[in-house]
């Protein structure tokens, strides 16, 4: 199945400008929206704090759950909907007693005299500072080791030009999508962690299957430029490169709307990273191949 019965002619080269620019605007406005919020928001496994998820028999108003945990000395945690209106979030920093008198304390706070079966506390999970710090240490170790490995692997697999193409376009990826998260203010959590390690791996899946096609026309047509090679291998691939990151997309938009709010942050970052990934396949980690010859030329002419 292809969506080209011929081999389009689209000079990706020829925009590469407008390409990188595009992406260095995405990228200074990721970095810009993290150093304006003071960094990432942190969920609680890595921030560190108490998380009590409470079901209500109506739906509560949040103003009055913020005024019910005020008496308690919680007057400025985190309230969301879980799911539905009847189902709440509430994450704080503190916690007044042990783990298992949390949830009592919060729910008899907001009762104020109504049955106790009016709020059912569904589960209380506690993160301490030392644990999360660890947890925060460790997400980001697992994805340098994971780029880390991409390097050596490309390395062995092309050329050592190939590898680093390979992981500037990851990093580009992973810092376009954080900047998504943070100008959404959403929470980073281990879940957002698994589905950049996703992204990770499906990004580089795509670009791997345009820098075998790039390799292959370079070895039969040896005397036209890189840049002309580039632009056919893109073109060759590009029917597989859409079919793949469409039906992908189609199956992240679905866990996205449909799939409920425990993998909700983990939809949205496939669903950020996919888009992100396949865009800088074609440009980013081919474009890089083309700056580094140019490069290279440059210090055999000096």
């Amino acid at each position: 199945m292809e969506i080209f019965k011929e081999t389009s002619k689209i000079n990706f080269m020829g925009n590469r400008k407008t390409a990188m620019g595009i992406s260095g605007l995405l990228i200074v406005l990721s970095l810009a929206s993290i150093a304006f919020h003071g960094g990432l928001s942190y969920g609680i496994d890595f921030a560190g704090g108490t998380l009590v998820q409470l079901r209500f028999k109506t739906a509560p108003s949040v103003d009055a759950i913020r005024d019910g945990l005020k008496e308690i000395g919680l007057g400025d945690s985190t309230i969301q909907e879980f799911g539905s209106k009847n189902e709440i979030l509430i994450r704080t920093q503190s916690s007044p007693g042990g783990l298992s008198e949390m949830g009592s304390k919060i729910r008899d706070a907001l009762l104020k005299g109504a049955p106790k079966d009016d709020i059912i506390v569904d589960r209380v999970e506690l993160v301490g500072p030392k644990v999360g710090a660890d947890l925060r240490e460790k997400a980001l170790l697992s994805i340098l080791y994971a780029i880390i490995g991409i390097l050596i692997y490309i390395s062995w697999r092309f050329e050592f030009q190939y590898a680093i193409a390979a992981v500037f376009a990851l990093m580009h990826d992973v810092m376009i999508t954080m900047g998504a998260f943070s100008i959404l203010n959403l929470e980073f959590t281990l879940v957002v962690v698994a589905g950049f390690l996703t992204l990770i791996g499906y990004s580089l899946n795509d670009t791997i299957v345009v820098f075998d096609r790039i390799r292959e026309n370079t070895r039969r047509r040896g005397k036209e430029s890189l840049e002309s090679m580039i632009n056919l291998s893109v073109n060759q691939t590009l029917s597989r490169t859409l079919l793949t990151s469409g039906t992908t997309l189609l199956v992240v938009v679905a866990l996205f709307f449909l799939g409920g709010e425990i993998i909700h942050d983990f939809s949205f970052t496939l669903l950020i990273g996919v888009v992100v990934g396949t865009y800088s396949s074609i440009f980013i980690a081919s474009v890089f191949l083309v700056y580094w010859e140019n490069r290279h030329r440059t210090k055999k002419r000096a």
